[in-house]
């Protein structure tokens, strides 16, 4: 099947499965088998309580102050592209949220150019995408690409880097291409010698406690995962039924599930897959990580196998769970004195150091990277079938600038920024503030783990339906007691997995 051929069946199977008229099993291996990994559904990246959406502040939104120097260069420079329309289909992610409700007009009062942006539901942007570039009409001139895609979409966008150099006066100055965090470009945004787009949003893995109970307790911050147990039963056992020791996102056969179980397996010393291709979860680090998950399993609430994500961030919202290991967009949610009973009460670190050494690529396989801080993200793209690629990029530098990153992050977005210096922005850090609704103070733990703990999952046709059908089926079937022993969990996926990879 050619490429073109390729895209079209995509944007067919995706169109049926969003009408209902495609099980949730077909649609996988299908996606699958046309090189689509597991953000087809939307499930790679994370959507706490349904959005992803933040906190937008109208005071915040009213302080609004966009660096004068960028803008006077955007309004100079964009005079030939006055009454052009830019268009871009995205999932909703705190920057995109951010951007459409408080920040879009400042853009397009300086430039003249329209923007259209469309929040969806991610298999709908997958959808509009492949459409978009099997027919090359450039209905869309940037794309939304979950780290899943980038594969498959590679030859559809403009590479950054050569946009950049390729004509100087539309180069927006101090846009510092390096200024983008390393491990988030290599993670999410390059596809072999491509950059497919720039580094856009970044939820990740990080420990989150209430520091009350921890006090009050006499606990401290856990650096290992034997600490990390240690005070999940500590909590258990002073407070249950009130609190609970921890959580977790184990909805059987949901993708939550499936990366619950990654950030227990790298921290044993694990791997979903050797570098023969064959699945290693069954190993004897991969089994020391179900019995570990058994016993924080202990400790939790008894909904905990029918939760996402959702369920999840809800149940730390309700003040009924002590301690998490998850994602750190939850945080500047908790601190919402509105919707949040912990407001003020939580505090953020790193992920505990794993409990054997992290496996290296060399020792994993299909591109794999160990770590316990499980990562999802996506970037932005100038498509090159656009009509208005010029405006289109102009838009993108600016999206992802210095200076609306900042703003984004201070409107309360909840995820990381990905250019290292917002981190030290004064501003930002001038909202680190407890107990108010997108808050900043968790953001130097998700930094430090962006940069020393990131774990990516491998990269591979068959993910799609492994993650989100074969993985967390069988794991939900351990669960509810199907199997007697973690290790006939495991040999069970091991067939299964090996069974649906095998090359031949």
């Amino acid at each position: 099947m050619n490429p073109i051929d390729k895209k079209l069946y995509l944007a067919s199977i995706t169109d049926r499965y969003v009408k209902g008229k495609m099980d949730r099993r077909s649609f996988l291996r299908a996606a699958g088998k046309l090189g689509l990994g597991a953000g087809v559904l939307g499930l790679s990246s994370m959507m706490p309580f349904g959005s992803r959406g933040g906190f937008i502040s109208p005071a915040a939104a009213a302080e609004i102050e966009p660096d004068a120097e960028m803008m006077a260069w955007l309004k100079d420079v964009a005079k030939p592209f006055a009454g052009q329309t830019v268009r871009l289909a995205t999932e909703s992610t705190p920057p995109s949220n951010a951007i459409n409700s408080a920040l879009k007009p400042f853009f397009e009062e300086a430039t003249g150019i329209n923007v259209e942006i469309e929040v969806l539901p991610l298999e709908q942007v997958l959808q509009k995408l492949t459409l978009d570039v099997a027919s090359g009409l450039g209905t869309y001139d940037l794309y939304y690409i979950d780290q899943s895609w980038m594969a498959s979409f590679s030859g559809d966008v403009i590479d950054p880097r050569e946009k950049y150099a390729a004509n100087k006066d539309l180069a927006m100055p101090n846009y510092n291409m390096d200024d983008f965090l390393p491990a988030l470009v290599d993670g999410i945004s390059m596809y072999e010698d491509t950059m497919v787009g720039v580094p856009y949003d970044i939820p990740i893995f990080i420990t989150m406690y209430r520091k009350d109970i921890y006090d009050e307790l006499g606990l401290k911050v856990p650096t290992t995962m034997d600490e990390y147990l240690a005070n999940a039963v500590a909590i258990h056992e002073a407070k249950q039924p009130e609190i609970y020791g921890t959580n977790g996102q184990m909805k059987s056969g949901h993708y939550s599930l499936e990366c619950d179980w990654t950030a227990w397996l790298w921290s044993h010393g694990g791997s979903i897959f050797g570098p023969d291709g064959k699945f290693t979860g069954n190993d004897e680090a991969g089994l020391e990580a179900m019995d570990y998950w058994v016993k924080l399993f202990a400790n939790m609430p008894e909904g905990v196998t029918t939760w996402t994500w959702d369920g999840q961030g809800q149940s730390m919202a309700q003040g009924i769970v002590g301690q998490t290991l998850s994602w750190g967009e939850f945080f500047p949610f908790w601190d919402n004195p509105e919707a949040s009973k912990v407001s003020g009460l939580m505090e953020a670190a790193v992920p505990p150091a794993p409990k054997a050494p992290l496996r290296t690529t060399d020792q994993t396989g299909f591109g794999e990277i160990p770590g316990v801080g499980h990562q999802g993200g996506s970037s932005l793209a100038v498509s090159k079938y656009s009509k208005n690629q010029d405006a289109a990029w102009l838009f993108a530098q600016w999206a992802t600038s210095y200076d609306t990153q900042v703003y984004i992050t201070t409107l309360g977005g909840g995820t990381g920024p990905t250019r290292e210096s917002v981190y030290d922005d004064a501003k930002v850090k001038a909202n680190a503030i407890k107990g108010i609704g997108g808050t900043t103070r968790h953001l130097d733990a998700v930094r430090e783990t962006i940069a020393n703990h990131m774990g990516s999952e491998p990269d591979l046709p068959e993910w799609a339906e492994l993650s989100n059908d074969t993985i967390p089926v069988e794991l939900g079937r351990f669960w509810a007691g199907d199997y007697d022993s973690p290790k006939a969990a495991m040999d069970s996926i091991a067939e299964k997995v090996d069974a649906i990879v095998d090359r031949g």
